[in-house]
């Protein structure tokens, strides 16, 4: 063990329990709280995050993976995946202190913003961090000014037309442009050793990974002509992380695949990255919401209806809302549907129910046009596959307490993550890149199990 996570830093789980129990005991627990005041909690099941990494050594053997630090910034996912060997993909200073902070080696980060405050690129040459991206004259004026010695990875743009965020609108050079660019990193002596790109999330086009792979050839083939050694190809994020999504994971792999044999056949001498958060975090994280207010608001009745009792719809608050762990309904235009933590008994009525957010204006809509019980106040709600772009969020009604985490893992699942990695003195790459582990994937399936756990040791 390279010694970043610690049982102490979970609840162990143990055969015959599930999330539900765990998630049973701490709303139990804050509901009988004195003080009068709950709030929002994830339970994280840093087992899933373990089964998530096999599978990705499995399908994509060749590609080492950076984490996305500002998807999920949460200290105990950030050791997990340190303990599993991941490098890290920081986007500003902050996110460099904190994965330094919990020992992960200036190597093993790369500077994935293409455009840096001069602070950080400073912040990044005083510790250590060589490796940064850009994609503009402006970006490698800043770097040869402020760190010269970085090694620098230019960031290419892609068609990213189909996917739900449009990262080539802000970020990536063209390709008619990359020339031009390699040329002046030459005349100012900067290395440029690599090429990244992102497709953006929820591209339900894998294809797009392999137009983006052959375009990056292009610009090895350019870089070589002009005398640079690249060496890294850094394909970015975009991969799903739920299993229904519109493209399999396993299907983006096979693609990739292809397209890196053809244009990047193994034994190239090219490091293949990949920077991945969301595939790492959704499923791992489930959050538990309470009602802290409601009202019934009674419908116009239609001229049927009308001998009868009005019908009557109710709006539910929650302590959380669009501007804290349920910002993907602004960004991503979800609808989060909540499991209930009381089960209904068949011949209840269900009503039209919406979810509000504590935010005073109209915009802090969480879901509507849901057919739920009768609930009360202080009742929970519990929401699945919530570990993207939640934890840490910052409300803008000047909250800055995030959300307490309960992290949780299976037995089975901390056996594996002591058992398959490399000893810390065979890591001898030359940039400090992490290597996959020698084995692993072949007990994916057996850890794909619901998380279990001990209740008597969160009490």
């Amino acid at each position: 063990m390279a010694g970043y996570l610690s049982e102490s830093d979970f609840v162990m789980v143990e055969e015959g329990f599930s999330t539900r129990d765990l998630l049973e005991e701490l709303t139990l627990g804050a509901s009988q709280a004195t003080t009068g005041q709950v709030a929002a909690f994830f339970v994280a099941d840093l087992g899933a995050v373990v089964r998530k990494h096999f599978c990705f050594l499995k399908y994509l053997p060749r590609v080492r993976p950076f984490y996305a630090v500002r998807c999920n910034s949460s200290l105990g996912v950030l050791k997990v995946l340190a303990e599993l060997g991941l490098g890290f993909s920081c986007a500003n200073k902050a996110e460099m202190e904190l994965v330094q902070h919990i020992g992960v080696p200036a190597s093993k980060i790369i500077c994935a913003n293409p455009c840096k405050q001069v602070a950080q690129i400073k912040y990044a040459a005083k510790h250590g961090v060589r490796l940064l991206s850009f994609d503009n004259e402006v970006e490698l004026a800043k770097v040869v000014k402020s760190h010269p010695s970085a090694k620098m990875v230019l960031c290419i743009a892609t068609q990213d037309s189909h996917s739900l965020n449009h990262l080539s609108l802000r970020f990536g050079a063209s390709l008619k442009s990359c020339r031009h660019l390699l040329e002046n990193a030459k005349k100012s002596h900067v290395e440029v050793v690599g090429v990244s790109f992102h497709i953006g999330s929820g591209c339900p086009d894998p294809q797009a990974y392999a137009q983006s792979i052959a375009d990056a050839r292009l610009v090895f083939q350019m870089g070589a002509e002009l005398g640079h050694t690249m060496n890294i190809l850094d394909l970015g994020g975009g991969f799903p992380g739920l299993e229904g999504a519109k493209v399999r994971f396993e299907e983006m792999a096979s693609v990739i695949n292809s397209a890196l044999d053809l244009y990047f056949p193994e034994g190239c001498g090219v490091d293949i990255l990949a920077e991945l958060g969301r595939y790492y975090v959704t499923s791992a994280f489930t959050v538990a919401v309470s009602i802290v207010a409601k009202k019934e608001v009674l419908d116009q009745p239609s001229r049927e209806e009308q001998t009868g009792a009005a019908p009557k719809s109710i709006v539910y608050h929650l302590d959380e809302g669009v501007y804290g762990v349920f910002n993907s309904v602004l960004f991503d235009n979800t609808c989060p549907t909540p499991a209930l933590q009381k089960k209904p008994s068949a011949d209840q009525p269900l009503y039209s129910s919406s979810l509000w957010g504590p935010a005073v204006d109209g915009c802090d809509c969480v879901a509507e046009g849901l057919w739920l019980p009768q609930l009360q106040v202080g009742d929970w709600l519990v929401f699945d596959n919530m570990g993207a772009y939640t934890v840490d969020t910052k409300s803008l009604l000047g909250e800055t307490q995030a959300c307490r985490v309960t992290y949780a893992m299976s037995r089975l699942a901390w056996e594996a993550l002591r058992g398959q990695l490399l000893p810390a003195e065979e890591d001898q790459d030359a940039e400090g890149v992490c290597k996959p582990l020698s084995c692993g994937w072949e007990i994916t399936d057996t850890l794909c199990v619901g998380p279990v756990f001990t209740p008597a040791s969160i009490m």
